[in-house]
């Protein structure tokens, strides 16, 4: 009998009290056409009360897979421990905050199961999206451009946070970023690689500061910096 794939569904998570459980029920909810999922949380030292409701879903629930780290070291670090645990055969990522919706993993799978991708990138630019706030829009475009012109590809959303891999892609890949610079890193050494990217159109709910967006101007210099360091010395 042919065994089902598994689609590990990582979720980096720090201070998000408001939203985490809404999130785990949501990715609970999908419906995935033969494959099966496994959830891995990783709490990156929530000091707001999320940890007390990550124990109480894990009461509830002993499948999920969830990861107590004892400081706050940033997204990076808790993706990367995420994707070590992983032992699926896709690997997303699906930040804790609903600005990305489960709703599109089967889109995100299809380009894949179809042997037309490795990796596959949400896009925020191709489908209906919330208004962007004006300057992260153009940082974004900005990101976008330098990418394509130092690795000579036509990304629309290097920095989408919704990225799907063929586990042995990126559990081959050594990745050093503890911070939001795990994005740039990511696609920096993907595409070195040369392996399958497939863009694909995404729904998108941005936050906006109020809301608790957490990512800051400074976080796209850093991208930028991260960027042109993968290009030319690493």
């Amino acid at each position: 009998m042919k065994k089902n794939k598994v689609l590990s569904i990582i979720i980096p998570v720090y201070n998000e009290k408001n939203t985490i459980e809404k999130t785990i029920s949501e990715v609970k909810k999908v419906k995935l056409k033969s494959i099966k999922k496994e959830i891995i949380v990783v709490d990156d030292g929530s000091t707001d009360g999320t940890r007390e409701i990550l124990k109480k879903i894990h009461k509830k629930d002993k499948k999920i897979i969830i990861i107590y780290k004892s400081k706050n070291e940033g997204k990076g670090s808790a993706v990367r421990i995420g994707i070590d645990k992983a032992s699926g055969d896709f690997i997303i990522i699906q930040d804790a905050d609903l600005e990305y919706t489960p709703e599109d993993y089967n889109i995100m799978l299809m380009p894949i199961l179809k042997g037309y991708a490795d990796v596959v990138y949400g896009s925020r630019f191709l489908g209906p999206h919330r208004s962007f706030l004006f300057w992260h829009y153009i940082a974004n475009k900005f990101l976008n451009f330098l990418v394509n012109i130092l690795y000579n590809t036509t990304l629309t959303d290097m920095e989408t946070c919704f990225k799907l891999f063929k586990s042995e892609i990126i559990k081959n890949i050594k990745l050093r970023s503890n911070t939001f610079t795990i994005e740039p890193e990511i696609t920096s050494k993907i595409l070195k690689r040369n392996v399958r990217i497939y863009e694909v159109p995404i729904q998108y709910y941005g936050r906006g500061y109020e809301e608790g967006k957490k990512i800051k101007a400074i976080d796209g210099i850093k991208a930028f910096l991260t960027l042109l360091w993968y290009r030319f010395f690493d």
